[in-house]
């Protein structure tokens, strides 16, 4: 595993929630004795093997929040009140037991599962001032992903491109 971990609040699809430590990328072991594995380096210093088919969502946090039982991911907003500014896919995932969240997905292959051995999607989540900073969500965990829109910034090109436009509607009028 690559030597670049961050804090993480893995939650399984039974609910409980563990915390730890995963790389950024490259976290699901496919060559494992039981399947896909993602090995969480706990806070005790011990590496525990966690079936991805038990995986719900690994949330990348800024803090741990241990004292928050319910929720220490705290991903209290699980759609946007209006449209994203980033640059992105904007998605609505329905996990297996009908919970919704949405989030801003790269307009890459990894939404496909192509460009990365991982088994799953990144997501930026709705809330960027919460603790949860990024959301990796298993397919294996998925009921539905629904693109929403295509969130795009207009390009420097196609600026310049109309502005020479501009420039020629007024070429060689005094």
């Amino acid at each position: 595993m690559a030597s670049a971990r961050k804090k993480v609040i893995l939650r399984t699809k039974a609910g409980t929630t563990m915390a730890g430590y995963l790389p950024l990328a490259g976290l699901v072991r496919s060559d494992a004795p039981g399947g896909e594995m993602v090995e969480l380096l706990d806070l005790s210093g011990r590496v525990v093997p966690v079936a991805l088919a038990e995986v719900k969502t690994i949330c990348y946090v800024g803090d741990f929040n241990l004292t928050d039982t319910v929720a220490p991911e705290r991903l209290l907003r699980r759609s946007f009140l209006a449209r994203p500014r980033s640059e992105g896919l904007w998605v609505r995932v329905t996990f297996t037991d009908g919970d919704p969240l949405e989030g801003l997905a790269a307009i890459d292959l990894s939404l496909l599962g192509a460009a990365i051995e991982d088994k799953g999607v990144y997501l930026i989540p709705p809330d960027i001032r919460g603790n949860t900073q990024r959301v990796f969500v298993p397919y294996a965990a998925m009921s539905g992903l629904q693109v929403l829109a295509v969130i795009t910034n207009p390009s420097k090109a196609a600026k310049a491109k109309g502005k020479m436009v501009q420039e020629d509607l007024f070429e060689g009028v005094e």
